[in-house]
């Protein structure tokens, strides 16, 4: 495990994963979170294994869905809304760096775990709220999903769905959700940098609305300038003005897609390299103006080369390709992919029968993929942490007996 925040204690009262995700990046860091469960039901992401394909419990398969926002934290069960439960969550607060949450405003309010009373036992705590749709505005007190605030609302359903289908395109698992935690990780970061240097504790907002803006964007600013509601989508693929950055089907109608944008840079390597070097010189061909013209053509003589050989001989006869290009893979490959094996962008963690794989945070220190280990079980370290802050054995039998804790 990275030892860039060793030191750092994050305390992350936060469920399903968008801000769990960023919890599971900063473990991978080497920070000491703190995750606080309710002592009975816990993260309901656990009780996602009752969707079948998820796994856990007894299935035979891990709950993947569980780990991946909550590798490599440390799991206690308090009820909050008790006396003695909101007592010891303060008391973990006293000793943390940071205080990260998905409750919403009223909720947070209600349980007495907004800035003011987190602030009011910890005043350098750097406090960090990630929400659906921010905390300003007439919705700000509404939950929010990925699905449906970063997907749907934040453009990327309608942008991605070609004119042709009846209805949008859903989305993808925790779409929105992971690369929304990354973005929550890099603000605390930022925000423990800031302490540092300036002795100021922020308090840092992310939300899925703003991720899904932010990752659309030139989209978004594209459409007011052009006066389009959105950008064209899953149109002729034969008039692409750049005959380079365009998709290709091979002999086992598997797919390729070339992305060179500097068409005149690359044309003639494209050429020898799929078989075809008189294309190079072919006057309907000859530079980016004459392909633009002429792209229809140009695009079905590629068409028509690349249909010859299957992805596998491609992947051998563009070894060597002076641009850039890639095969399109299913999630499947991705386990096989060469560089995702080289680069360690998939790490093993161990579970109760064997090992499977998890999708590292993207960020490497020194060169070095982060080593992990699996998401606790549901109140996994609530002894260890009560002894830590100095409880004894009788006071964690009596919380136990009074419901406080797991």
């Amino acid at each position: 495990m990275d030892e860039v925040l060793a030191g750092v204690r994050v305390i992350e009262v936060a469920t399903w994963t968008f801000v769990p995700a960023a919890g599971a990046v900063l473990a991978d860091w080497g920070a000491d979170v703190i995750k606080i469960e309710h002592p009975k039901t816990g993260d309901p992401q656990r009780g996602l294994i009752t969707s079948g394909m998820v796994g856990g419990g007894n299935t035979g398969i891990p709950n993947f869905m569980m780990e991946q926002p909550n590798r490599g934290k440390r799991s206690i069960g308090i009820d909050l809304r008790s006396e003695e439960g909101l007592e010891l969550l303060y008391k973990l607060c006293e000793t943390a760096d940071v205080f990260l949450t998905s409750f919403l405003p009223p909720a947070r309010q209600e349980m007495k775990i907004d800035v003011e009373h987190i602030r009011a036992r910890n005043p350098n705590i750097i406090y960090v709220r990630g929400s659906g749709n921010g905390q300003k505005g007439p919705e700000a007190n509404d939950g929010g999903y990925d699905g449906a605030t970063y997907f749907a609302r934040g453009g990327h359903s309608l942008a991605l769905s070609p004119d042709v289908l009846e209805y949008p395109l859903g989305p993808r698992a925790a779409y929105g959700d992971l690369p929304g935690g990354m973005t929550i990780a890099g603000g605390i970061a930022g925000a423990l940098f800031r302490r540092e240097r300036h002795g100021v504790a922020s308090i840092v907002d992310i939300s899925l609305l703003s991720c899904a803006l932010w990752s659309l964007a030139p989209d978004i600013m594209a459409s007011k300038i052009f006066g389009l509601p959105k950008l064209p989508t899953g149109g002729d693929r034969l008039q692409n003005p750049n005959v380079l950055v365009n998709s290709y089907k091979t002999k086992d109608d598997r797919f390729i897609m070339l992305c060179m944008l500097e068409s005149d840079k690359y044309w003639p390597d494209v050429c020898r390299q799929i078989g075809r070097p008189e294309l190079i010189d072919d006057p309907r061909f000859i530079d980016h103006a004459a392909r633009t013209e002429n792209r229809s053509a140009c695009i079905q003589a590629l068409d028509a080369a690349f249909a010859e050989r299957t992805l596998a001989e491609w992947r051998e006869e563009l070894e060597d390709a002076e641009g850039v290009w890639a095969p399109y893979q299913v999630p499947l490959e991705l386990h096989d992919d060469r560089q995702v094996i080289a680069n360690g962008y998939l790490r093993p963690i161990e579970w109760d029968q064997g090992t499977f794989n998890v999708v590292g945070n993207p960020v490497q220190f020194d060169e070095t993929p982060p080593e992990l280990q699996r998401a606790p079980e549901h109140g996994e370290h609530t002894e260890t942490l009560l002894l830590e802050l100095g409880y004894e054995w009788d006071d964690i039998i009596r919380l136990k007996d009074s419901g406080a804790i797991l």
